[in-house]
């Protein structure tokens, strides 16, 4: 049975298959086609077109991320931490060494209807808040590590302990992670769609540098709401999303950040 932490994957899987319908931001169509077929009973909230620009957005910002990286280090190991039933896997077009894809048992379960593993692509049933499956990945001199939509359902020291891991594994990495804020947890309490799947975040980020170590090293922010994106809606719609979640008051919500080991 599918945890309420797993359940969210269905607001962004569906926010991508808005997005790529329209024709904006994300194009998608295996978003599309999972999320005909699955149809999850999302509401109120969870099914607003502008979460759905929103997590085309985050999508893009780091999909463009992982592409540049990989174009950079093309021999590096992908590891996609929290992967849901996202497309990444087949959006991203730059050459790689090997990918994984990790989420829940359960998730993974449902993500093999849709994906298939091949010599240089497999699927991970493991959870992120434990960290021995980390040390059971092939070696690598270098990996590449998403972790999108998870961190604010993780305590500190998990995320901690998944960097230390993640450091201990590789001699040297690069990761990109997307964070609440405590501001966003606090509101999240009262108005937030995952809680129409009965999940809520735990942990919000104020302080990028907390996750350094002497092998970990905080190497930037990046900008989530990119302004081409924004142009690429129009009238009301580009007016409005800017206003709400471009501005100053979203930036104190949400973050992307990477690292390097």
């Amino acid at each position: 049975m599918m945890k309420n932490e797993s359940k969210t994957l269905y607001i962004p899987l569906y926010g991508k298959a808005l997005v790529s319908r329209k024709g904006v931001i994300l194009r998608d169509k295996k978003a599309e086609e999972i999320w005909e077929k699955e149809k999850f009973p999302l509401g109120g909230k969870s099914k607003s077109k502008w979460l759905a620009y929103f997590m085309g957005m985050r999508a893009s910002v780091i999909d463009g991320w992982l592409s540049e990286k990989l174009s950079e280090k093309p021999e590096s190991v992908v590891l996609h931490i929290g992967c849901g039933l996202d497309s990444r896997i087949e959006r991203v077009k730059a050459p790689f060494e090997k990918w994984f894809d990790v989420d829940f048992p359960e998730v993974i379960e449902v993500r093999k209807k849709y994906y298939s593993e091949t010599l240089n692509y497999k699927m991970f049933g493991a959870s992120a808040s434990e960290t021995e499956w980390v040390s059971e990945l092939p070696g690598a001199e270098k990996a590449i590590v998403v972790l999108e939509g998870i961190s604010m359902y993780l305590s500190e020291t998990a995320v901690k302990n998944l960097f230390a891991a993640i450091a201990e594994k590789f001699p040297e990495a690069e990761i990109i992670m997307d964070v609440y804020t405590s501001k966003a947890v606090r509101a999240s309490r009262y108005k937030n769609p995952i809680k129409e799947v009965g999940a809520l975040p735990s942990f919000g980020v104020d302080d990028a540098l907390i996750f350094e170590t002497e092998k970990i090293k905080f190497s930037g922010e990046i900008e989530m709401t990119q302004e081409e994106k924004i142009n690429e809606l129009s009238g009301f719609e580009k007016t409005f999303f800017k206003t709400m979640f471009a501005g100053k008051f979203a930036k104190s919500l949400y973050k992307i950040y990477t690292y390097k080991v």
